[in-house]
């Protein structure tokens, strides 16, 4: 497995990640109707754009396992919110089910917040469901509860919770 920059051409590959992970871990969480209605197209698209080279202060890593199969993806940059007291922010970070608990979820921390560090971030945060299981994953690397608000994904009201690492200096390797 290697962790490694994103190019343009793996948009696909990544809505794909993206798709599925939402599909295996929100099961139960959100709506049946609004898992069945994502689609790899339309994500794949959102990708392109989010590859662009002119989106400066942000990257996409990959976890590729040993087919050159993209199995993982962390996305990050610039804190998009004021209310958040992070510079940075982790955008996105998915692995396909059959991938996860391996370490590489940490392995893609670590580069985020080595790219983070690099563009002069000191602090960042991330947001996630309150009911995503895998939520814990984010205390045992150290992130701090920063803030909770709450989102309507389809019909459904659900409660997201921010972690923020103030130092993210032990993060990176």
């Amino acid at each position: 497995m290697i962790i490694r920059s994103a190019r343009k051409s793996e948009a696909s590959q990544i809505a794909e990640v993206h798709v599925n992970s939402w599909k295996s871990t929100y099961a139960g969480i959100v709506p049946d109707s609004y898992l069945a209605d994502l689609s790899v197209v339309q994500r794949t698209t959102q990708w392109e754009r989010q590859l662009e080279v002119s989106n400066a202060g942000t990257k996409v890593f990959v976890a590729e396992n040993n087919t050159c199969q993209i199995v993982g993806f962390a996305s990050g940059g610039p804190n998009r919110s004021d209310q958040m007291p992070y510079d940075g922010e982790i955008y996105a970070i998915y692995l396909l089910e059959d991938y996860q608990r391996q370490g590489l979820g940490q392995q893609l921390i670590s580069s985020m917040t080595g790219f983070l560090v690099e563009q002069g971030h000191k602090s960042m945060y991330l947001w996630a469901l309150e009911d995503n299981p895998y939520r814990s994953f984010y205390e045992k690397l150290g992130g701090n509860p920063a803030g909770r608000k709450e989102i309507q994904i389809s019909e459904k009201k659900l409660q997201e919770i921010a972690y923020g690492w103030s130092n993210l200096a032990y993060l990176t390797n």
